[in-house]
């Protein structure tokens, strides 16, 4: 894909206060975390600024800054592209989240109170209900919020914060197998649910432990179109 050819609507609304290089940088990062812009995709300053109603300046500093973080490569005479990870690139981020998100369900199963569980009962029936629908946008986003809360009921803030170092790549590396995890992942966050309502940290480690390498060696077999 060599143009910056955007989806219909998927274009975010830059009405947030505050500086408007900070409201671009997010927007571009949006559209490349959820796919509307394409691992290897041309991307054309003059494009973006006229589907997001700027100037072109803003578009080139959020370029340079997401060529900093890793998520535009900046090619000479070429100009920017979104970035193409690498099948390692994958596995190493997707190993640590392993890592994160394993000791974050243990610790909810030695912290969670009622309203808590009941919180992660209502993110997994509006799971299921979109993967019934067929929604891969909401499947996506209400997956990142289940273990948003888990991470939230874990109680550390640290581990929070590492976690969120990586939550954009992991919602970035979810896009495309979002599909095939289909409900299969949803009965593992039941699972989840279980072992943190029992209380069993042990089982709760190990559910969580599969459940996110399921989604790794998924996405290194996932649907390449």
């Amino acid at each position: 894909m060599l143009s910056t050819g955007l989806p219909q609507g998927a274009v975010p609304k830059l009405e947030r206060p505050g500086p408007l290089r900070e409201r671009v940088y997010e927007a571009l990062l949006e559209l490349i975390t959820t796919r509307a812009l394409q691992p290897g995709q041309h991307l054309v300053e003059s494009e973006l600024a006229g589907h997001l109603g700027v100037s072109r300046q803003p578009v080139r500093e959020a370029l340079q800054r997401l060529n900093t973080e890793g998520w535009v490569d900046l090619r000479p005479a070429q100009g920017a592209f979104v970035h193409e990870p690498t099948e390692e690139e994958a596995d190493q981020l997707l190993t640590v989240r392993t890592l994160l998100e394993a000791e974050a369900a243990r610790l909810a199963a030695a912290n969670a109170g009622k309203t808590g569980i009941t919180a992660l009962e209502v993110l997994c029936a509006k799971g299921e209900q979109a993967v019934a629908d067929g929604d891969v946008d909401v499947v996506v986003a209400t997956n990142a919020e289940f273990h948003a809360k888990v991470m939230e009921l874990a109680g550390n803030v640290v581990l929070a914060e590492l976690a969120g170092q990586v939550d954009a790549r992991v919602r970035w590396y979810y896009q495309p197998v979002a599909r095939q995890r289909g409900k299969q992942s949803w009965i593992e966050h039941r699972e989840l649910i279980a072992a943190i309502s029992a209380r069993d940290e042990a089982r709760a480690t190990a559910v969580m432990r599969a459940h996110t390498e399921h989604t790794r060696e998924t996405y290194h077999h996932r649907d390449r179109d």
